[in-house]
C-alpha cells in the first residue's frame, strides 16, 4: 500500500519564524521562573534553565549563521546547538568575571538571555530577507508523517512490533528518569567557601609588595553552604616560612597573631570583611589566615600544627621593600 506525503505547504509557510519566537518566549520565561518568588523553588527553574544553557544560544547562532533551509539537516543544526552553546556558556563567564558585576548568577544569566534574544531577532531579519521558499521551517510535516508510518509498521509484523514496544518502552524509562533527577530534591553537600580579595574586592591588586609599617587590607569572604548556621572564627597572622625545593617541602620559623574575629552566618549567606593590617618589622613574608568552624585549638597550638588543625586556609606571599 502506497503512503503519499501530505500536502502541507501552507502550515509550513506559517511557520517559518515559529522557532524565533519559541527561543525568545523561553529565555524571557527562564528569567521569571528563576528570579521571581515561589516559582523559583519548584523544577520549573531547572526544566527551563537547562535549555536556555545547552541549546537554545547555540540554535540561534547557527539560525543566523545558516539561515537557509538547505544549508544543513536538523540533526546537524540540531548537535551544532547543543556544541556552540557549551562553548557560548562558558565564554561569557570567563568575561563577565573581569567585568564589575562578576561571575555570579544574576549576571551571567541576563547576559545569556540577552545574548540569545539578540540572536535570535537577527536570525528572524536574515530569515525574513530570503525568498520564502528558502526560508527555514520546522518540519512539522515530515515529523507527522514519520509518526504516522512508525504507528503503521508496527502492526506489519510480529519483529517490528516488539522492536518499537521496545524502543518505546526506553524512550518513557529515560525520560521518566530525567525527570526524577530533576523532581526529586536532593540534600546538598555541606561546605564553606572561603576566599581572599584585594582591597577592592577583585583579584588584580593583592599587596604583595610594601613598605614596613604602612596599612594594607584585604578583603575575607566566607559563604556559609553548610545547611545550618554557623559561628566562624577567622585568625590573621604573620608568618617567617623558608621553603626547601629539594625536598618540596617548608617549615614556619615564628610566627604572630594579629587579629582574631568571630562572625555567625546565617545558612546559604555570604560575608566578605575588609581586614586592616601590617607589618612593622622585616622577617615576615607570608599573610596566613585560617578560618575554624565553631572548635577553636587551644593556644598551644601553633605553626603548621594550627594550620592542619583549621576548617580552612589562605596565604598570600608579600615581599617588604627596603626603606
Amino acid at each position: 500500500m502506497s503512503r503519499n506525503l501530505p500536502i502541507t505547504g501552507s502550515i509550513g509557510s506559517s511557520l517559518q519564524l515559529i522557532d524565533i519566537a519559541v527561543v525568545i518566549a523561553w529565555s524571557l520565561s527562564t528569567l521569571f521562573f528563576v528570579f521571581v518568588p515561589i516559582v523559583n523553588e519548584t523544577p520549573l527553574r531547572v526544566l527551563f534553565g537547562l535549555p536556555l544553557i545547552l541549546v537554545l544560544p547555540g540554535y540561534v547562532l547557527i539560525a543566523v549563521l545558516f539561515p537557509r533551509s538547505d544549508d544543513l539537516s536538523w540533526i546537524e543544526r540540531f548537535t551544532l546547538s547543543i556544541g556552540l552553546s557549551l562553548a557560548i556558556t562558558p565564554l561569557i563567564g570567563f568575561f563577565l568575571n573581569f567585568s564589575p558585576w562578576g561571575f555570579q548568577l544574576v549576571p551571567v544569566l541576563f547576559s545569556l538571555a540577552g545574548l540569545t534574544i539578540m540572536l535570535a531577532i537577527i536570525a528572524a531579519l536574515r530569515r525574513r530577507n530570503l525568498p520564502k521558499e528558502k526560508q527555514l521551517t520546522l518540519p512539522l510535516h515530515e515529523l507527522t508523517y514519520a509518526v504516522r508510518q512508525l504507528t503503521s509498521d508496527i502492526q506489519d509484523s510480529a519483529p517490528n512490533r516488539t522492536l518499537s514496544i521496545l524502543l518505546l518502552a526506553s524512550l518513557l524509562v529515560a525520560g521518566a528518569t530525567t525527570v526524577a533527577i530533576i523532581i526529586v530534591p536532593k540534600e546538598n553537600q555541606p561546605y564553606t567557601e572561603f576566599y581572599l580579595l584585594d582591597s577592592e574586592g577583585t583579584t588584580k591588586d593583592y599587596p604583595v609588595s610594601f613598605l614596613p609599617n604602612t596599612s594594607q587590607y584585604v578583603t575575607i569572604g566566607i559563604g556559609n553552604h553548610e545547611n545550618r548556621d554557623v559561628s566562624y572564627t577567622v585568625e590573621i597572622a604573620l608568618v617567617n616560612r623558608t621553603l626547601n625545593p629539594a625536598a618540596n617541602s617548608s617549615s614556619i620559623n615564628r610566627s604572630l597573631l594579629l587579629d582574631r574575629y568571630t562572625e555567625k552566618i546565617p545558612d546559604n549567606q555570604t560575608s566578605e570583611r575588609k581586614v586592616p593590617y601590617s607589618v612593622l618589622e622585616a622577617g615576615y613574608n607570608q599573610l596566613q589566615i585560617l578560618l575554624f568552624l565553631e572548635d577553636v585549638p587551644a593556644e598551644s597550638v601553633k605553626d603548621q600544627e594550627r594550620i592542619d588543625a583549621s576548617y580552612r586556609d589562605l596565604h598570600l606571599w608579600f615581599r617588604l621593600r627596603p626603606v
